[in-house]
């Protein structure tokens, strides 16, 4: 009875101090991109911070509550991401969503503040029309085995009727499955994005100087990082190749502990080519206007806000246009598959 009596006092404490570390965040951040898998509940007690040598944790310890995708079962297959009830309708007829404060936005934003900018100006754009991701996520993960030229040249033939900022993002499967599989965290950040942008990349700025402070965020051989007064920026080593970093955001934006080596913070998985054949989606230039709040699209402001979201239509360089209904309609036989997948590893 003496044990039962300290283990549950010892479950409170951890409780009470987790919830002084986060009082006005009501969840956690979403489950990790795909590659990286986060600590299990009370392993890291207060600190949340890995022993040197256990990150990234290995296979079978998520956590026990069913918070997060079981390894091997992610990304989810064909038909996994149907949207919950309501299909996740745009927001355009309601009023705007309360305002989100600095703390809780740095919960959102996160995940993805370490993205390259490139990659992240057009996650940020796309998760104003989440209603749309499922979809494309299921479109991206079927056709995984697709790669530069093939991979456009399959976007053009199926006439995917999603906005150009969802489809830039169907070379990054991974991606998409994370922004399908935490639908409620891509609305909540699209709704961001769209009512207080400047919140939203301040946000991230913020984020990465903490990061840079503790020796976390680097230049290295995937990506250059320039710290420039007021603008951290986070470009691909090679122009049109990237590099999807993986990291546990409870750990590289605070100091790391004693004997932690920070070098190891940030992993990256295979190189995405993004060529001249995905201009129609955005791609020639993409990024950000630090200093002024802009988001820039195919070198172009981007404008969708709150209240113009139901009119607005992003002026690209080469228009994207879809004709007609999706309709699948090239053909790759299933030894391709196989021998493209064997290729990659």
């Amino acid at each position: 009875m003496t044990t039962k009596i300290l283990l549950g006092t010892m479950a409170l404490c951890a409780a009470s101090a987790l919830a002084q570390q986060y009082p006005d965040q009501p969840q956690q951040y979403p489950p990790p991109p795909q590659g990286q898998q986060y600590p299990q509940q009370g392993q890291y007690p207060q600190a949340q911070y890995p022993p040197q040598g256990q990150y990234p944790q290995q296979q079978g310890q998520y956590p026990a509550q069913g918070q997060y995708p079981p390894q091997g079962q992610y990304p989810p297959q064909q038909g996994q991401y149907p949207p919950p009830q309501g299909q996740y309708p745009p927001q355009q007829n309601y009023g705007p969503p309360p305002m989100i404060a600095p703390q809780q936005l740095d919960q959102v934003v996160g995940p993805l503040a370490l993205y390259p900018d490139g990659l992240l100006a057009q996650v940020l754009t796309a998760s104003t029309f989440g209603y749309q991701i499922p979809d494309a996520a299921n479109w991206a993960n079927n056709h995984s085995y697709l790669h530069g030229d093939q991979l456009a040249g399959a976007i053009r033939e199926d006439q995917l009727p999603w906005d150009p900022s969802v489809i830039s993002l169907l070379p990054f499967p991974s991606v998409l499955a994370y922004l399908a599989q935490t639908m409620q965290w891509t609305q909540q950040l699209g709704q961001a994005v769209l009512a207080q942008r400047n919140d939203v990349m301040d946000a991230v700025q913020r984020l990465r100087a903490q990061s840079y402070q503790y020796g976390y965020l680097r230049s290295n051989q995937y990506e250059n990082v320039i710290d420039e007064p007021g603008a951290i920026q986070i470009m691909p080593i090679d122009a049109g190749l990237y590099y999807v970093p993986a990291y546990d955001p409870r750990i590289v934006f605070f100091p790391p502990r004693a004997g932690f080596f920070v070098g190891g913070g940030i992993h990256f998985g295979f190189g995405i080519s993004i060529g001249a054949a995905f201009a129609p989606w955005g791609w020639g230039g993409v990024g950000f206007g630090w200093r002024d709040h802009t988001i820039l699209v195919d070198h172009r402001a981007w404008g969708r806000t709150w209240s113009n979201q139901r009119a607005y239509v992003h002026p690209y360089a080469t228009p994207y246009r879809s004709v007609g209904p999706r309709m699948e309609q090239h053909q790759f036989h299933e030894l391709e598959r196989h021998g493209s997948d064997h290729d990659r590893h």
